[in-house]
């Protein structure tokens, strides 16, 4: 607000006079309830702290995440808020005011947000480190749940810094809250096409045991969702993608090295197969070594005749005695008639 017009605001809320004069004349209760929102209203804008009728500056910490948010709050730190809170510091203020909503009780809480999140992350790290005299830019509406689910998602789709998980699972908790599970009637309410979102869906979808694989799984994106929802059928299928991925975990927490996710992706995938039958030795009469799925060496054919197979089982080439059993099983698939 300019000088000049906070005088103006400042003079015109001094005008009012709310004393109790016995010479005037008495006033009814909602007569003075009016003037004396009016002059609260009319003090704010004197102050500041109403920037216009539906944009006002509030504490941060009289704020909470609405629940149906979809962002995952707890993720938020001063790596993934770097740049909201360097552009903040530069303007001076925050630019973009957040969207939110009325809310009463006895938590101390005046305002739910609707959309956001790292808005009032940003702020609320900028007042605790230095700068506490800035404050919450809110835009406050009058709407329901399904209103505001709607609108967060038209908002944040133009956002970068939103995860495709984080979305997909927004969407997955919509579905059944808002909509019945009636996939069709949302996509309509979202104006998106049906398989747009079942892609999110299914991302949403895919499970615990399967996921713990990656190091963050706020890195899946829909287009993996399709690779690794191909893992999960038929059920021996899902359940060597479902040991690898726990592997792979073990492994990560051992070393303490992650792989990125589209090699994790491939030693999912290649786990999932069966391990390939073994054939006679070549003619050549040179052993032939099977792997197992995750291209460990698991066992060594070195010869076969009318009497029998000669093997050697190779336990130090880092395959587990679950890939040497179903190696061997496949050896008497196909020797043992």
């Amino acid at each position: 607000m300019s000088k000049k017009n906070s005088g103006f605001a400042a003079d015109l809320a001094a005008g009012i006079d709310l004393s109790d004069d016995g010479a005037a004349p008495r006033r009814s209760s909602i007569a003075s309830n009016v003037l004396t929102g009016r002059s609260n209203r009319l003090a704010d804008l004197a102050a500041g702290t109403i920037v216009n009728r539906t944009h006002e500056l509030v504490d941060p910490a009289k704020c909470r995440m609405w629940a149906g948010h979809n962002r995952d709050y707890s993720l938020l730190n001063e790596e993934r808020c770097s740049d909201l809170i360097e552009s903040i510091k530069a303007q001076g203020r925050q630019e973009i005011p957040a969207i939110v909503r009325r809310i009463s009780g006895n938590d101390g809480y005046e305002f739910e947000v609707i959309c956001g999140a790292r808005r009032h992350w940003s702020i609320s790290w900028l007042r605790s480190h230095n700068y506490p005299d800035f404050k919450f830019l809110v835009d406050v509406r009058e709407i329901g749940d399904e209103e505001a689910f709607r609108l967060a998602d038209i908002e944040n789709r133009a956002r970068d810094d939103l995860t495709d998980l984080e979305r997909a699972r927004d969407y997955l908790r919509a579905l059944t809250a808002y909509y019945d599970g009636r996939q069709k009637t949302m996509a309509e309410r979202l104006k998106v096409s049906e398989s747009w979102l079942t892609r999110y869906l299914d991302l949403a979808r895919l499970p615990e045991e399967l996921t713990r694989a990656f190091a963050e799984p706020q890195e899946l994106g829909i287009r993996n969702a399709i690779a690794l929802k191909a893992l999960l059928k038929p059920d021996d299928r899902r359940a060597r993608a479902y040991r690898e991925a726990e592997r792979l975990a073990g492994e990560r927490e051992t070393t303490g090295q992650s792989m990125p996710v589209i090699e994790v992706i491939k030693a999912l995938t290649l786990a999932a197969d069966s391990p390939k039958k073994s054939v006679s030795p070549k003619k050549s009469g040179k052993p032939e070594t099977i792997a197992s799925a995750g291209g460990k060496p698991v066992l060594r054919i070195e010869g076969a005749d009318r009497k029998g197979i000669r093997l050697t089982l190779l336990s130090k080439g880092g395959a587990t005695r679950k890939d040497a059993e179903e190696a061997i099983r496949a050896v008497l698939d196909q020797y043992w008639s």
